[in-house]
């Protein structure tokens, strides 16, 4: 047998009451002592009061109420959400303007003598076809043309007015005002206003056999006259007349005035198919031209092919300077470079 002597054994002569257990033995006899963790400090040791107690397997749990939550007295607060309005713009937009009553012409229709009209050699409304009526119908037709550019262009009535001048006196410009005014007023859908704006020797009326009264130069002085009571009727139809009114030897001055726009808007206001024609003075003999060439959207200056210098015409285009529009037309010529005969086609050339 294996000898067993290295084996301690219990002392036998301890009490039975007082023998330590098999464990205790174990631990004292093998010195397990120094392997067991260090003690704790007693001032880490925690008061039985905050020790937490782990109950045991066999040990009944105690039945503990949950806190009840704390009730506010306060009702809650409801929260709206704020609306946010996408940014709009601020633009004032204008209210549309209300339409303007046209402003009509009551004159009384005095009758034009065709005789008359034809021993001046003027267009006689309704008689046959002529060069001359072909000519001027080539002219309007560029007038009328330009005006409706300028309206396009933001121009307003300024465009519906057109001003015969000349450098000098006897080159034309009366002439040429009537005829063209004579060929206007045959358009179906336009009519024409001839001024006679030559305040000192006035000569439309005479050249149309109309009789005078209250015209341009009386509506200027008189704030309290309506323009458009001065003008003359005719008994062709589209045409009407404005006399000059009374002389004045301040005929310049009123034209220079900010009255003489509102008075030249009457005429045209509401009437977008009026075309307003000036029978000026001659721009080297007079001042009104050059105040008129102001409120009109062209100009025709007239020159004598065998009378008007170019130095003349220069300095007269230079006084219209006002105007935005100048266009040069030659008077008296008797040939014509392309060979061709206005009027001939129709069987009326000579």
């Amino acid at each position: 047998m294996t000898e067993q002597t290295k084996i301690p054994v219990p002392p036998q002569d301890e009490p039975d009451g007082a023998k330590p257990s098999l464990i205790e033995r174990v631990v004292r006899n093998y010195d397990l002592v120094r392997l067991a963790p260090a003690p704790i400090p007693d001032h880490l040791v925690p008061p039985p009061s905050q020790r937490r107690r782990y109950r045991r397997a066999d040990e009944p749990a105690e039945a503990t109420a949950a806190p009840e939550p704390a009730v506010s007295a306060a009702r809650p607060e409801v929260v709206v959400p704020e609306v946010i309005e996408p940014a709009t713009a601020t633009f004032a937009v204008p209210a549309p303007a209300a339409p303007v009553a046209p402003v009509r012409f009551t004159g009384k229709a005095h009758p034009v003598k065709r005789e008359h009209l034809r021993d001046q050699g003027l267009i006689v409304p309704e008689g046959s076809v002529t060069a001359l009526l072909e000519e001027f119908r080539i002219i309007k037709r560029q007038l009328l043309f330009n005006a409706s550019q300028l309206q396009q262009q933001g121009m307003g009535m300024a465009a519906q007015r057109v001003l015969i001048c000349s450098p000098h006196p006897g080159e034309g410009k009366t002439f040429t005002a009537v005829n063209l005014a004579l060929s206007i007023a045959a358009e179906k859908e336009t009519e024409v206003l001839l001024v006679d704006a030559d305040f000192a020797k006035p000569s439309v009326l005479s050249a149309l056999g109309l009789p005078g009264g209250k015209g341009l130069m009386d509506a200027l002085a008189d704030p309290t006259l309506d323009v458009a009571d001065c003008v003359v009727g005719t008994d062709i139809a589209g045409l009407w007349v404005l006399p000059t009114g009374n002389a004045t030897t301040s005929d310049s001055e009123y034209l220079s005035s900010s009255r003489t726009r509102d008075v030249l808007d009457r005429l045209t206001e509401g009437a977008p198919n009026r075309f307003v024609i000036f029978d000026s003075p001659p721009a080297l003999a007079a001042s009104p031209a050059a105040e008129l060439a102001k409120y009109v959207g062209q100009a025709v200056v007239v020159a004598r092919a065998d009378r008007t210098g170019q130095g003349s015409l220069e300095d007269a285009i230079g006084l219209l300077s006002g105007c935005p529009n100048i266009q040069l037309l030659l008077n008296a010529v008797h040939f014509s470079p392309s060979g061709r005969r206005f009027g001939s086609y129709y069987g009326y050339g000579g």
